[in-house]
């Protein structure tokens, strides 16, 4: 009798599909003059000053594993950063711990929170790793559809009908991947308003934090009653370019984050050392690189969002994040489809909406993280292809 491995294979993971984003960077890859418009990656290098900080410190010996929780003058410096641009509060020695990535932070406080058959609520549409990291942790993903005539917000009656008995956890992903909503203050409020004097987790991924547009970013755990409720996830991707150093943090009760640490030793032992030196400099002198590549993006989100708008493809105005979230249902083709045609007839890869929850169909998500010279091109390219398929 032969060994078989494909039948010896976890079912909850076998069960869970590949990242729908990758596979179309895939195919971009390996195909010629393609213009890509599909990965959530900034098109700046991470600024000199970080980086030179991460070479000084390889060249001062700084090689060897960090404590658990990550370097004590980095969780000094993520405490600072939240007080200075947030105003949250935490304790760098037991309410925070770095980690590799802000995904990470998300896999870790699952697995310290849910027991098996514990419901989590997940908006939708929103990144693709919320759902199956919470099924490998035991629980069962519920989503919550999300709609465009409320720009993409979680709404308190959405909220009210989706939990049971069993949920455990929501996760807030806002400001928003795919769609770039964001959630006001007193959107919050009412959220807050839904959750006090139930037992549910909140799981706060604000990793596009520094990246809204008109609004300053408010953190649920700033609402009243929420603070010891809610675990923050961001981390150094984003607002600083720096998506190779692999880099977050998760910030919120001592109870947690002690629980989140546990799993974080015998999985990790330590985030990458020299990143988290070059995230000490990002932190203390980098509030003006955010503000020039915010800056940038906000002149990429208003030449996208009019170029959609203008070739007939109904695009909500992103708020937040590097994405526009377009209407491509007047094509009469659905988002796998567009985005498959459009890939090999025009050589411009976007994601389908499909890719980030079922309601995310009859759109596609755009990146504007690329340079101007690539969005308009590629905007000229979607429009040849939009008129040939109308």
């Amino acid at each position: 009798m032969s060994f078989e491995p494909e039948k010896l294979l976890s079912s909850t993971v076998s069960s869970i599909p590949p990242s729908g984003i990758r596979k179309f960077f895939d195919i971009v890859a390996e195909m010629k003059d393609a213009i890509s418009l599909g990965v959530g990656e900034p098109d700046f290098v991470t600024p000199w000053h970080i980086r030179d900080e991460g070479i000084y410190s390889l060249q001062k010996g700084h090689t060897h594993y960090t404590s658990n929780k990550g370097l004590a003058e980095l969780r000094q410096e993520i405490s600072n950063y939240l007080k200075r641009r947030f105003n949250l509060t935490y304790n760098p020695a037991n309410q925070s711990i770095v980690t590799v990535g802000g995904s990470e932070a998300i896999d870790i406080f699952m697995r310290a929170v849910i027991n098996p058959g514990d419901e989590v609520l997940v908006p939708e549409p929103s990144f693709v790793c919320y759902k199956p990291l919470a099924s490998m942790a035991g629980g069962v993903p519920i989503a919550v559809t999300t709609k465009a005539e409320n720009k993409f917000k979680l709404t308190a009656d959405e909220l009210k009908s989706a939990i049971t008995p069993k949920t455990k956890v929501l996760v807030l992903p806002y400001p928003n991947n795919p769609t770039g909503g964001i959630m006001t203050k007193s959107d919050l409020e009412e959220i807050a308003e839904v959750l006090r004097g139930t037992d549910i987790w909140v799981l706060s991924d604000e990793i596009y934090a520094e990246l809204t547009y008109g609004r300053h970013h408010c953190s649920i755990a700033e609402i009243d009653g929420m603070y010891d409720r809610t675990v923050i996830v961001s981390g150094f991707s984003k607002a600083y370019a720096m998506t190779g150093w692999r880099l977050g943090y998760a910030c919120g009760h001592p109870a947690v984050i002690s629980e989140m640490t546990k799993v974080h030793q015998y999985e990790i032992m330590s985030a990458p050392t020299t990143a988290q030196y070059a995230a000490i400099e990002a932190l203390k002198n980098g509030d003006k690189d955010i503000e020039m590549m915010r800056d940038e993006y906000n002149d990429r989100r208003k030449v996208i969002v009019k170029g959609f708008n203008d070739m007939g493809l109904e695009c909500f105005e992103p708020e937040g994040a590097f994405y526009a979230f377009p209407c491509v249902k007047s094509t009469g083709l659905s988002s796998a489809d567009f985005c498959e045609k459009l890939l090999y007839s025009k050589k411009v890869a976007v994601i389908p909406g499909t890719a980030f929850g079922d309601s995310g169909e009859g759109h596609i998500r755009c990146s504007y993280a690329y340079s101007l010279d690539n969005i308009n091109e590629a905007l000229n390219r979607i429009e040849a292809f939009v008129k040939e398929n109308r």
